[in-house]
């Protein structure tokens, strides 16, 4: 009884009666609560970005993944997955178990991670990223995955693929971090997670039926417009934020991811009219993810117009990505891969060109200014992470399918996955 009694303070009572010390900024811990809640809602604008650009029988489907992966994913971070992330260091590989259930993360700073702000605020803002990056995952394969298959994939890789990257990378410890890897706010640990692992889902899922041959454009595209805008919206939290403080560096980020976003769409555009005639919309509002996706690792390191060099080589590069796609035969059904690894890939690699400890003094020169090891560490990271989170993503399939079936059967997929994964429609008419 004794026990239980003591288990029941540690996980519940103390983080509740920890009491703030004068230690802690009053405006960087609003600025980072405000950037939790605008990274927050970029989950919902991603359902509505990947929404939009299924088919309509497709629609409240697509958008379940992206909800359902905010409430697994944020439950499994408070009860342990933030202590695999960001705990006490095993080996530099994965935290320990000592903050289970929030146990010791408290009202205080914690001096390890974000000295100015409680360390509950920290927590609560990497949880967002924590649950964002599965729902990236599944643009890749989009109107042909079976709900029941989507929740246990999504729960497994988040502790075997995003946990333990997370803190190899911004984990006190971790290897990465060791070795002088530079993430600012997640091009390694979000993008390429995400971007390996949707190309290793739809490699494994296979082709939507039908495809290439039907067409299958946009079923809504103002909807995924105006996911596009509140996803760039909470990108400024996204990057900004990852500063954990309000100040210089966060007023830099939040410029940087400006400029690589307007840089690649205006690069975009500049394609699209070139070699098909006319600039579109869907383009213009892929290129700004793909911007922003490649600028997320470099944000804190670059100056403003080494964002220019990123964000036009964002829309050039993904363009190319996923304007290839048909060549290689493979169905990413909303170019996860194209936009998220390509771009993340590329972004972390422009750190190991561009960083500047001028701009930055607690990140390290990129090769044009002077330090190519740098560049050979960020590219050694992202093989690494591609690698491992490509490997993992089949292996996990490969477990789930011993025990049941991933993806819908012919007659549900031509149906749509609406009524028959959720017996509702997204249009009564």
């Amino acid at each position: 009884m004794k026990f239980l009694l003591t288990l029941f303070f540690i996980l519940i009572a103390a983080p509740v009666f920890a009491d703030a010390p004068s230690a802690v900024d009053k405006g960087d811990t609003a600025w980072m609560l405000v950037s939790a809640a605008m990274v927050m809602l970029m989950t919902p604008a991603l359902a509505m970005f990947y929404g939009g650009m299924v088919r309509r029988k497709n629609v409240l489907a697509t958008i379940m993944h992206s909800f359902a992966a905010l409430a697994i994913v944020s439950l499994q971070w408070i009860l342990f997955g933030y202590s695999l992330a960001f705990g006490p260091d095993f080996h530099g590989i994965i935290g320990g178990l000592d903050w289970a259930g929030l146990s010791s993360v408290t009202l205080e700073p914690n001096p390890d991670y974000a000295p100015t702000i409680p360390h509950l605020a920290f927590m609560i803002y990497q949880a967002m990223f924590a649950a964002i990056t599965p729902a990236l995952i599944s643009g890749a394969f989009a109107e042909r995955m079976k709900f029941s298959a989507f929740l246990v994939f999504t729960f497994v890789w988040t502790v075997v693929v995003y946990n333990p990257v997370a803190h190899w990378v911004w984990g006190k410890g971790g290897w990465m971090a060791s070795m002088g890897v530079m993430d600012f706010a997640g091009g390694i640990v979000v993008h390429v997670t995400s971007g390996f692992s949707a190309l290793a889902a739809a490699l494994y899922m296979g082709k939507r039926k039908g495809f290439p041959h039907d067409q299958m454009p946009p079923h809504n595209l103002p909807l995924t417009v105006i996911g596009t805008g509140i996803l760039w919206f909470g990108w400024f939290g996204f990057n900004g934020g990852s500063a954990l403080a309000s100040g210089q560096l966060s007023t830099l980020a939040f410029v940087t991811s400006h400029t690589a976003a307007v840089t690649a769409v205006c690069a975009w555009l500049i394609l699209e009219w070139l070699l098909h005639g006319r600039p579109t919309m869907f383009g213009a509002a892929t290129a700004s993810i793909a911007g922003l996706a490649t600028v997320t690792p470099a944000a804190g390191f670059v100056t403003p117009m080494g964002a220019v060099a990123i964000g036009a080589a964002a829309g050039t590069v993904c363009y190319f990505a996923l304007n290839l796609k048909p060549k290689f035969g493979y169905d990413d059904s909303l170019d996860a891969f194209g936009v998220h690894g390509v771009g993340g890939s590329m972004g972390t690699i422009f750190v190991g060109l561009l960083a500047s400890k001028a701009i930055n003094a607690q990140g390290a020169d990129g090769l044009f200014y002077g330090n190519a090891k740098q560049l050979l560490i960020q590219l050694g990271a992202v093989a690494t992470v591609a690698a491992f989170s490509f490997v993992m993503t089949l292996v996990i399939f490969k477990a789930i399918s011993l025990f049941t079936t991933i993806r819908v059967s012919n007659e549900e997929e031509v149906e749509g996955l609406d009524t028959t994964q959720h017996g509702e429609s997204g249009y009564y008419m």
